[in-house]
């Protein structure tokens, strides 16, 4: 594959293994404004042969670089965007190795990547996979094998992605030069093909594929006894302006100004104002070349000169972009430059929930489940991508025309693996926020994915009764001390037909203490559409409650009148 500055090719087989655990992977876009903001990327992958899940490993390390890398923010650095990526896909390969009970079991990998943007390339490399450069007669290794010697021939790879929670990356920056070849290989190639027959073979005026269907023939010929796999990308011609004054330009956005139907920006036609908060605004655009109709989000001029709003904002597209899923708002990617700060959404042709519920009020319990259900899977969604909402309410919940359910809004999205601090939700006294939201938040405790089954709770228990669990009460609550002090109100007093069982679930679901919460969103599901059993066992008779303090109460005061009897008599002893 090509285009007119560089080509590659690569080439990937099991050799004399049954399975192949290597994999290899490039992407060159053919769109122009995506290769000049994010390049093209290079990548290569050793799945670790003792761990039981190399394969799906390398192939996941590879496969999510290539695809979530292209869609950070083109504000970005390359550096930045390929750390954040590569963290968040590290956490992801370590948590899935410890669903593993053996500790000889698990997804881990080597991963070199190759970044090749305007005038300079960009390497991402963790294990013993290699890079190397060859420029006119110098040939070198770029990489660094991550490799411990034991003696005696002996050693073990010392860092993978998988291998712990927190993972170093090494990264280095480095101009191009036309004619450079470089080489992305695994060991079953790199340690059976010699120096000199490799050079030999890339200075071969040939197709980079043809190259590395060869270099791979070569390590098989010489008794290979691994995975033999390889990258080769030859740079052709380089572009006149410098990538950094192209990156300057993007980071110097400008805030748009506050749009007005009519208006034209970048070539998108404002059709109306959809939303306006404090912090942002929402638009209906209509593109002019296309015809086809998007949401336009734009940052609130309020916070022009807040760095780490402009962070968190531009940090919002590529959380959304992670997430594909028909129950999930869609992240549209930038197809041509933009003279303003803003992102794309698909178009959503219906109203929010709570929209949604005063105009369906009362709701039928089959159509309630139902909603709840899609909600479920749209969360699912975020954390199979280790991401939590963390501000689901019905003003985020979409109900289309159609009868579908899209969850929106990225503002308040936290990403596991991602090197930030975490920072609790900001009530700004938006309606309803407050009554979905885990109290653990007020407190700046992140409750992770239990954060959201609160809230998916909260919002099943009002789809089902028009009311919420703790009442109105619950938005006055400044401190953990006010919400102790609330108690959950039975769903039953306000919908008769709600059984038991599913009302104990609902109490689950929304119990402020963490340890009696339910963990996951599909533990709070199978209880709502399945009677669990320990929900149907009798309460404990109110009347041996009573008795039993009654009891307690009374001993108490026989004690304490036979420590005053006591004292007293003490006391007439001493006087005699």
């Amino acid at each position: 594959m090509q285009n007119t500055n560089v080509q590659a090719g690569m080439s990937s087989s099991a050799g004399v293994k049954e399975i192949n655990e290597d994999y290899a992977g490039f992407l060159i876009p053919n769109d122009n404004y995506l290769a000049q903001v994010k390049g093209m990327a290079f990548c290569i992958a050793d799945g670790v042969s003792s761990a039981e899940a190399g394969k799906e490993a390398s192939e996941t390390a590879v496969e999510r670089f290539l695809t979530e890398y292209v869609k950070t923010p083109d504000t970005w650095s390359v550096s930045r965007s390929g750390e954040q990526v590569l963290s968040a896909i590290n956490l992801r390969l370590y948590r899935k190795s410890h669903e593993f009970t053996q500790d000889n079991k698990g997804y881990l990998t080597t991963l070199s990547c190759l970044i090749v943007k305007g005038i300079h390339g960009h390497l991402f490399h963790v294990g013993d996979s290699r890079v190397f450069r060859l420029r006119g007669d110098t040939f070198e290794q770029l990489s660094t094998d991550h490799i411990t010697l034991l003696g005696h021939g002996k050693s073990f790879l010392s860092r993978a992605l998988g291998m712990d929670n927190n993972i170093h990356i090494d990264y280095c920056s480095f101009e191009l030069n036309k004619g450079d070849i470089y080489l992305l290989s695994t060991d079953g190639l790199h340690e059976f093909v010699p120096t000199a027959e490799l050079l030999k073979t890339l200075k071969q005026d040939a197709d980079p594929e043809r190259i590395a269907q060869q270099l791979c023939q070569h390590a098989a010929d010489n008794g290979s006894d691994d995975n033999i796999s390889c990258v080769v990308v030859k740079i052709h011609q380089l572009p006149h302006q410098d990538e950094s004054e192209f990156n300057a330009e993007l980071m110097r956005l400008p805030f748009p100004p506050t749009l007005v139907p009519g208006m034209k920006l970048d070539g998108y036609k404002v059709v109306e104002e959809l939303f306006a908060s404090p912090r942002s605004q929402l638009y209906l655009v209509e593109d002019e070349e296309s015809g086809q109709r998007f949401a336009m989000k734009t940052p609130s001029i309020n916070f022009e000169d807040d760095a780490h709003y402009i962070d968190r904002f531009l940090k919002e597209q590529w959380i959304g972009s992670r997430i594909d899923s028909p129950y999930v708002v869609k992240i549209i990617q930038h197809s041509r430059p933009r003279t303003a700060l803003y992102y794309l959404m698909e178009r959503l042709d219906g109203v929010s929930l709570d929209v949604w519920m005063e105009r369906n009020h009362p709701i039928k319990p089959k159509q309630a489940i139902q909603i709840v259900k899609k909600i479920a899977l749209g969360l699912n969604a975020f954390h199979s991508n280790d991401a939590i909402h963390q501000d689901l309410k019905p003003g985020n919940v979409m109900v289309l025309n159609d009868g579908s359910v899209k969850l929106v809004d990225f503002g308040s999205v936290f990403v596991a693996g991602v090197a930030e601090l975490y920072r609790p939700i900001e009530h700004l006294g938006a309606l309803g926020t407050a009554s979905y939201s885990d109290p653990n938040y007020l407190v700046g405790k992140n409750s992770a994915v239990q954060g959201d089954v609160y809230s998916l709770a909260t919002i099943c228990y009002e789809l089902f009764t028009g009311q919420l669990p703790y009442g109105d009460k619950v938005e006055e609550c400044t401190t953990m001390f006010d919400y102790d002090r609330l108690r959950y109100r039975s769903a039953a007093k306000y919908n008769a037909l709600i059984p038991v069982w599913f009302d104990k679930a609902l109490q689950k679901g929304v119990n402020f203490n963490l340890t009696q919460r339910y963990e996951t969103v599909d533990a709070l599901l199978a209880d709502l559409t399945k009677p669990n059993p320990d929900f149907l066992k009798p309460e404990p008779e109110p009347q041996e409650a009573s008795s039993l303090v009654f009891w307690k109460i009374l001993s108490g005061f026989w004690f304490v009148t036979l420590l005053l009897m006591l004292y007293l008599f003490s006391q007439s002893q001493g006087g005699s």
